[in-house]
């Protein structure tokens, strides 16, 4: 009952360390984490256990960037930063090749600093793209220091197929909590869409209340991630299927409905408890694949409950007799600008963080000249991870997770006789990896466990304690190097978000004003503007939860998106007042408008004085 209070005494970093997300155990996750190590399986029974220790390294990565959502979406998220791990482990051996068996306080600093301003920059622009930094620079680093008999060539393909494996187990094994009679591998894809439905009727029952804003933020949310689910590696750009056309056309009639809850949401005027009956009935319907019987009748009284209910008749003809619809994907533009946003003020900023912290945490490892000297610069690989909370936190909770793991796996080498002890410890790890992903240090030490089993299994001593003191290390260099002033401001990241979001704001305003009458455009450009906002919100709530030296440079850029996100909501319903080609703004509106506009530039100039 106390929580909050007590939670506002508690500084913002420390808070971050103590949260943990929630919801049902995902236990097809956790089935494909123990059924990943079966090529480490069948290495043991073979007599070749160093040859599935590649394997299982790949299974492991792949597995941490195991998330819900669509089978296809899941081709890209975890294969192609597979392929990048693949490709720096055989970097890695090359590396250690050419430097040979001898310390090496300048070459391999050298080289792994510059392939950490590469990688970190490339990672500042997205998040599959931060995966493959991460485990090009991890395998790297691996590659390079664990002594395994198996040649570069062929660590590179058991990793592959490690992480294949697993993919692979994503694509066959059907979804948790399976609805409907459609086909299952359209499973992720189905629920996200769903949840569009859902969330949008639980928005106009909160219109009104306290609650309006968190789920007008919850609706844009599963927006994003239906959008995400449908996208994906395809070679056509029209849906295959019927099943899968009538999805991307479901999810296409969505937007409207969408819009008109987002302005009825911004007047504020509470609901009658059936304006939600519809969208609910089109979501179960989603779900099951039955029809969605009949609709609430309509309630005409004002320009959004008839955008509304417009959006409801369109919806349930859609859900009638599907069209052939184009795919609704990102667009072009995200890949075109990839390289500007790597080479960007925040992608340089975060790549020669990451630079820093390889080469000095190399330098450290090849002066102490420990047999694991690769667990030091390894380890600062992932803890420099902005995605990974605040760095205090992570710091933390990789401290706390790196002792627990150690000392449980300590327990674990006593009683060890064999492989097999071992081997059922990767395999517990595995099914434990899905659960342990939403809390830092359950999963650090989770990790802690596995990889130092696969280390034994590779035939090297048990090293729990200096398991400990390589992260305790690493956990000291990144604080030091995060907090280190670099050339420049700081907060490169944060206003680079900001000013992403202002940019969408702005096109989105400038179409709906005085763009044609175009509902797809208009619809690319609203989510366009609500998804850089909520990455615009994430940094700058991200940073404020760093220590004071860090937080002060972003301060005030909450101000941004607070003012950003009311600009966007009455833009919305402006366009809800103009959806017809004959009306007019209210004056009120326009009012509203210009007050907003200027309050955003009043807010975008106050953090950079």
């Amino acid at each position: 009952m106390h929580t909050p209070r007590l939670a506002t005494r508690i500084p913002p970093w420390l808070a971050h360390v103590l949260r943990a997300q929630r919801g049902p155990i995902p236990w097809n996750a956790v089935l494909r984490g123990a059924l990943a190590a079966l090529p480490l399986l069948v290495s043991v029974l073979a007599g070749q256990p160093t040859a599935g220790v590649p394997a299982a390294l790949g299974a492991m990565l792949a597995g941490i960037n195991d998330r819900p959502g669509s089978r296809r979406a899941a081709v890209t998220r975890l294969g192609v930063p597979a392929l990048a791990g693949a490709a720096g482990l055989l970097l890695g051996t090359v590396v250690a090749s050419t430097v040979g068996e001898g310390r090496s306080l300048v070459v391999l600093p050298l080289v792994f600093g510059l392939l950490g301003l590469v990688a970190g920059a490339v990672s500042s622009t997205g998040p599959v793209a931060s995966a493959c930094g991460t485990q090009v620079m991890v395998a790297v680093v691996i590659g390079a220091g664990m002594p395994l008999p198996e040649p570069g060539p062929v660590r590179a393909l058991l990793f592959l197929a490690g992480a294949g494996w697993l993919l692979l187990l994503r694509l066959l094994l059907p979804s948790e909590g399976r609805t409907g009679s459609g086909p299952y591998r359209l499973d992720g894809e189905r629920q996200a869409v769903a949840a569009v439905y859902e969330a949008v009727a639980r928005l106009l029952r909160a219109t009104g209340g306290p609650h309006a804003r968190a789920e007008r933020a919850a609706l844009s949310a599963a927006l994003d991630q239906a959008q995400d689910a449908l996208a994906g590696p395809r070679l056509r750009r029209y849906a295959s299927s019927g099943a899968e056309r009538r999805l991307h056309a479901r999810y296409a009639a969505a937007f409207p409905l969408a819009e008109a809850a987002t302005a009825l949401a911004w007047a504020g005027d509470p609901l009658p408890a059936r304006i939600a009956e519809g969208p609910a009935r089109l979501a179960a319907a989603v779900r099951t694949g039955e029809p969605c019987g009949v609709l609430p009748a309509p309630a005409r009284t004002d320009a959004g409950l008839r955008a509304l209910d417009d959006a409801l008749l369109r919806a349930a003809s859609v859900f009638d007799r599907p069209p052939g619809v184009p795919l609704r994907t990102r667009g072009k533009r995200a890949f075109a600008s990839a390289p500007r946003r790597a080479w960007s003020a925040a992608g340089r900023e975060y790549g020669l963080r990451v630079a820093l912290c390889c080469a000095t945490s190399t330098v450290l490892a090849q002066w102490l000249h420990h047999h694991h000297w690769y667990w030091l610069p390894a380890t600062t690989v992932f803890l420099v991870k902005p995605d990974l909370g605040p760095l205090a936190s992570r710091v933390m909770c990789r401290a706390v997770g790196t002792v627990v793991g150690a000392a449980v796996f300590g327990v674990l080498a006593l009683a060890a006789s064999g492989p097999w002890p071992l081997f059922a410890a990767v395999v517990l790890s595995g099914a434990l990896l899905p659960v342990a992903t939403r809390h830092f240090a359950v999963q650090t030490a989770v990790v802690t466990v596995l990889v130092l089993s696969l280390v034994m299994l590779g035939g090297e001593p048990a090293a729990s304690w200096s398991r400990v003191v390589e992260s305790l290390l690493a956990c000291a260099t990144v604080l030091l190097v995060g907090h280190l002033p670099l050339p420049g401001r700081r907060g490169h990241h944060v206003r680079a978000a900001l000013d992403t979001a202002v940019g969408a704001a702005h096109r989105y305003l400038g179409h709906v004003l005085h763009g044609p009458d175009d509902d797809a455009e208009r619809g690319a450009l609203r989510r366009e503007a609500y998804r850089s906002l909520a990455a615009a919100r994430a940094a700058v709530d991200l940073s404020a939860a760093e220590l004071p030296p860090v937080a002060r440079h972003s301060a005030g850029s909450d101000g941004v998106t607070a003012a950003l996100e009311r600009l966007i909501d009455t833009t919305t319903a402006c366009a809800v007042q103009l959806v017809h080609p004959s009306a007019e703004l209210p004056p009120s509106h326009a009012e509203l408008l210009a007050t907003h506009l200027a309050e955003l530039d009043r807010a975008c100039a106050a953090p950079a004085r």
